[in-house]
Order: structure tokens, then sequence, then C-alpha cells
């Protein structure tokens, strides 16, 4: 058998919330391309439309849906209507989310970064806090639940959650929400993954560090910001959408079949420490 066959995912079923734009649409790019057919999921109507026909006219099997992840009702219809089309439900990329603001100070990188007292601690809102939990934490369990009660009975399926490098690592320039939601996303990843585990079923995390999309204003675009950050990855670079396309093909593959409850930290060594 060539190795090369344990990353076909050919004619599968899938999902990606969140598909319209940044890593959702590297994902579901990735599969699209290899064979998949894939349903975008977005909250972004325009933006969907705009990716869906692209695709399309490319030649890809892909279809979009108008959906917030925080509407669990139409969340379940959207991933049950999938799951119906395609005869199957293979591959839930659980990764719509949201940035929880700035944090308790200013500025990526360097010494000396000053306060913020709009990220502070004692200025959070209840609104802002819960506003990140509902997409970000509860959106990922309301997925993973829509896609388990069509996975299980066939025994077979592959849930990959985005956390971030956030889930691992304080961060004072990201909000509080959005830390709390990525670690809380990971380790209930690893306990939905032990129990899905008998089902064949697995359930993993990709943790990117500082990758350029439109989350977080879109401020990871600026030639300037992206330059700043660079310095203190050890691979002297961001991370681009295109960087991540190899590692959800693998995770939603054969490939990784012996693989589950594992999140997987994609970020050029930047969690590592700075290197020269």
């Amino acid at each position: 058998m060539k190795i090369s066959s344990l990353f076909t995912v050919d004619g599968y079923g899938v999902v990606v919330t969140g598909g319209a734009s940044g890593l959702g649409l590297a994902f579901a790019e990735a599969l699209a391309t290899n064979g998949a057919r894939v349903t975008l999921l977005d909250v972004a109507s325009q933006r969907l439309t705009v990716e869906t026909e692209r695709l399309l006219a490319e030649g890809w099997d892909v279809r979009g849906a108008v959906v917030d992840v925080s509407d669990h009702a139409a969340l379940d219809d959207a991933i049950a209507a999938a799951a119906a089309l395609y005869g199957r439900l293979d591959v839930v990329f659980a990764n719509a989310g949201i940035d929880s603001g700035p944090g308790f100070v200013s500025g990526w990188v360097g010494a000396g970064r000053p306060r913020n007292l709009a990220g502070a601690l004692e200025h959070y809102t209840d609104e802002r806090w819960n506003k990140v939990i509902e997409i970000n934490l509860t959106g990922v369990f309301a997925t993973l639940r829509a896609a388990a009660r069509h996975m299980r009975p066939r025994k077979s399926g592959r849930l990959i959650v985005t956390t971030s490098l956030a889930a691992l690592k304080c961060e004072a320039v990201v909000g509080a929400a959005y830390m709390a939601a990525k670690a809380g996303a990971a380790h209930l990843m690893r306990n939905i993954a032990l129990e899905l585990a008998a089902d064949n079923i697995t359930v993993n995390a990709i943790a990117p560090g500082f990758f350029v999309t439109n989350i977080g204003g879109g401020h990871a675009h600026e030639p300037e910001l992206q330059r700043l950050v660079a310095k203190s990855v050890p691979m002297h670079r961001v991370g681009f959408p295109a960087d991540i396309a190899g590692l959800a093909l693998f995770l939603a593959s054969p490939a990784s079949g012996y693989i589950t409850g594992q999140q997987i930290v994609i970020d050029g060594g930047w969690g590592l420490g700075e290197a020269d």
C-alpha cells in the first residue's frame, strides 16, 4: 500500500464552521481540492457567497449555509442537512470563533508595553465575556454534539477543533475571555475524545500561533505587525492559512486514525520561546 493512500478524503462529507475565511476556508479548500464534499457554515453571508462561488467555479464540490454557531437549532439543522445530502458525515471542523478585544497590555511584542485599561479585569464587562464564551467554547460544544449524532451510528468520524496557542500560553495582549475559551475548548476536546474513542471517532485540536487571518479586526494583515511578531518567532515569519492545510488534511484522513485527544500546535516555534 502506498503511504499516500492514507491521506485520501475522496468522497468524504465534511462540514467546516467559520468556513468563509481564514483558517476555516483553508481547511475547506484543503479537503475539497482533495475530493471531499464540503459544506461551509459561516455567519458572514456575503463572504460565504463569494468563497462558495469561487470554489464551485474551480470545480470543487462545495456548498454554503449561513449559520451562527450560537443558534444551536440552526446549527443542528445545517449539520443534519449536510449529513443527509452526502449520505454520510465524515469530518467536522469546529472552527468558528471571534476575538475578545484587547488584553491588559497594548502591543504584541517588546518590553515595556503599556498597560491597557480597556482590557483590565475590573473593566471587563459581562457582555464581552459571555459573547466570547458563547461562540468560542459553547459553539464548539454545540458543533461536536450535533456532529456526534450522525457519526456515532456509523461508528466512524473525525472531529477537529480550532483552539490556539492561547490554550497553552498566557498572552497579555489577548483578552481574558479568549484565553479561557480556547483553554476550555482544548479540555472539552480531550473529554469528548475519551467518550467517543470506542465509537472509532477521533477528536483532536489544531492550536495555531500567530496566523494572518481576519480575526481581531484584521490587524494581522498589516506588514509592520507581521514584521514585529516575526522577530519573536524562531522561524522568523508569521503563519498564513496555506501553512495549516497539510495538518488539516492529516487529521481528517485515515493517516491519523490512531490519534485522538491531542492538541497539535502549529506556530513556527513561537511557544518555545524567542531565538536569534
